[in-house]
């Protein structure tokens, strides 16, 4: 006669570390609700290096901004935040960081958890109720904060999500935008996927400009919403920059037209009709 032992060992999830939490508990749910684990799903996500602050002649980086999670339509369309705490903590515990981080961000849906189940703050919720508490099972969909996503942005048409979702462009070096250069060109391209015509961006020198226009051209011309995109610059250097630079990628696709230029008395190039 045989006989088994069955041993039954329960979690002490008051003795879990917030990182045995988010292990545990937090990412299957996210993963059952079919969230693509090496695609969409960012954990521990550090997305700014760090306030500079200036006393005198020394110079000192704040504090970076991390997020437990950040959760992705697409790479670089970021739609959700989630904040985790361990369970020592309520379930509402993370959802003020994680609203300050959607802020910065410019993301709709956030959520907070402490393994328990999540608290859901949706930023688009018409009705009265912004936050709603939901179990482990019943995390939503991408599909479902894509269409959250979309409404907070105005994103009414067909055609217009297309275009917003049109895939950023990557190489081999994996280049990523940085956290502002991601807002701009979303931003941008989803104004012009709704219509708009006129669009200003203003970034200081240093901060990519060229390549966030890169982006915004590439995903406008890809998407087939702009087949003819102009790119204009006050300097024939600044041209062949560019065309060596960011946009090489656009290979045959791209046709330079350069006008004759002088060197004005004071050293400084002046173009001239051809």
């Amino acid at each position: 006669m045989h006989f088994w032992l069955l041993r039954i060992v329960m979690i002490d999830k008051k003795k879990l570390s917030e990182r045995d939490i988010c292990t545990k508990f937090i990412t299957p749910a996210l993963e059952k609700s079919g969230w693509d684990k090496q695609l969409q799903i960012l954990e521990e996500v550090s997305f700014t290096d760090g306030k500079i602050y200036v006393r005198g002649k020394v110079t000192a980086r704040g504090t970076r901004k991390r997020a437990d999670y950040i959760l992705y339509y697409k790479p670089n369309i970021p739609i959700a935040i989630i904040e985790a705490k361990d369970n020592n903590h309520s379930v509402r515990a993370g959802i003020q960081q994680g609203l300050d981080y959607a802020r910065i961000l410019d993301i709709p849906c956030v959520f907070s958890s402490n393994g328990d189940g999540f608290l859901f703050h949706d930023r688009t919720a018409t009705d009265g109720n912004i936050e709603v508490e939901i179990g482990l099972e019943d995390f939503p969909t991408p599909e479902e904060l894509w269409e959250k996503y979309k409404k907070y942005k105005g994103i009414v048409t067909v055609d217009a999500g297309k275009i917003a979702s049109q895939d950023y462009y990557f190489d081999s070096s994996n280049r990523k935008p940085r956290y502002y250069q991601q807002i701009a060109i979303n931003r941008a391209v989803e104004a012009i996927a709704n219509g708009q015509n006129r669009i200003l961006l203003v970034m200081a020198t240093g901060t990519g400009k060229t390549y966030t226009a890169f982006q915004i051209a590439y995903r406008l011309w890809k998407s087939g919403a702009k087949k003819r995109i102009l790119f204009l610059a006050d300097r024939t250097a600044l041209i062949d920059q560019t065309r060596r630079g960011d946009f090489k990628h656009f290979k045959g696709a791209m046709t330079i037209i350069k006008k004759k230029a002088v060197v004005n008395k004071d050293g400084k190039e002046e173009l001239i009709s051809p």
